[in-house]
């Protein structure tokens, strides 16, 4: 694939741009607009989420503009928060006049397939096959199972603002909030088709796993180069995920890792990782910083 693109990936807590002529990126961006915000109770985006969402956009619009991407060189790609939302319309409207391209609100299926791709096409460290993917994302979490390519996948409606929302009151959460996460969670990893013990590898990408690593690695700050391709010791994930979980919201922020859009929700997105690796049969978590927003870049050579 030749020529510059621009790819967003729109999920139910952040959304992000890459623009570039890949393999160079000359542009990453994420901004944190929490679209998902009260949808699992009120089943509609917030009139202040969409407000949110579309500043956000407009920002993304004139950095494609400024680097000269044709629209049918962008792919904008929306998962969870819009595939549920009764008045999706409205904010596919809102990016179809923003960004003069449609919008696509793909499936559970496609979500796990662009994620896979993009996590395993820049793996550089060992990753013995079949490799799980596992993405956590706001609204839903993507675990892809396969070598070349996804054999098995499922999105399951668990992901950190929703599953937060839905059982976390405390700050910090209580045991009783804690069991309920862990219950939804296991009760989804139930129904999951994808056979999480059969992994060799098991590769974490996307926000809430990539900050999970970084209090691992007890860095002073957050750092893209460091986390990328890293390797960490699941008993080491385990221990991160209960400190964190244990902390308040405000001791979250003060870590200098830690995104300020992500300290009040990483509890629940965190007990989730946890949860997959108690059923992985690996003792260690490739992290990668190229997730669904790469795939979906190094898809555009091929839609259309």
């Amino acid at each position: 694939m030749s020529g510059r693109v621009a790819a967003i990936d729109c999920g139910t807590n952040t959304i992000k741009l890459l623009v570039g002529d890949l393999p160079r990126v000359d542009v990453r961006e994420m901004r944190i607009v929490r679209l998902g915000q009260d949808l699992d109770r009120t089943g509609r985006i917030a009139d202040e989420a969409l407000e949110r969402a579309f500043a956000a956009i407009d920002e993304y619009a004139a950095l494609i503009r400024d680097h000269g991407v044709p629209p049918a060189r962008v792919r904008f790609v929306a998962t969870s928060a819009t595939r549920d939302a009764a008045n999706a319309h409205v904010f596919v409207t809102g990016v179809r006049e923003r960004l003069g391209v449609e919008p696509e609100v793909v499936t559970g299926a496609e979500e796990a397939a662009l994620a896979f791709g993009g996590a395993v096409r820049n793996l550089r460290v060992p990753a013995p096959v079949p490799v799980l993917v596992v993405d956590i994302g706001g609204g839903s979490t993507e675990l892809i199972l396969g070598r070349s390519g996804p054999e098995q996948a499922h999105s399951m409606d668990i992901g950190s603002v929703r599953l937060h929302e839905r059982h976390v009151a405390g700050d910090p959460p209580t045991p009783d909030q804690v069991a309920a996460c862990l219950a939804d969670i296991d009760a989804h990893l139930d129904a999951c088709p994808v056979d999480v013990a059969a992994a060799a590898t098991v590769v974490g990408v996307a926000g809430t796993i990539t900050t999970v690593a970084a209090a691992v690695l007890d860095l002073p700050a957050y750092d893209r180069d460091a986390l990328d391709q890293a390797v960490v010791a699941t008993a080491d994930v385990h221990a991160a995920v209960d400190r964190l979980v244990a902390m308040s919201h405000d001791e979250r922020r003060a870590l200098g890792f830690m995104h300020p859009g992500r300290a009040d929700v990483i509890d629940a997105g965190a007990l989730i990782l946890s949860a997959v690796l108690r059923r992985a049969r690996v003792d260690r978590l490739v992290v990668s910083e190229s997730d669904i927003l790469d795939g979906i870049a190094w898809s555009i050579g091929s839609v259309g």
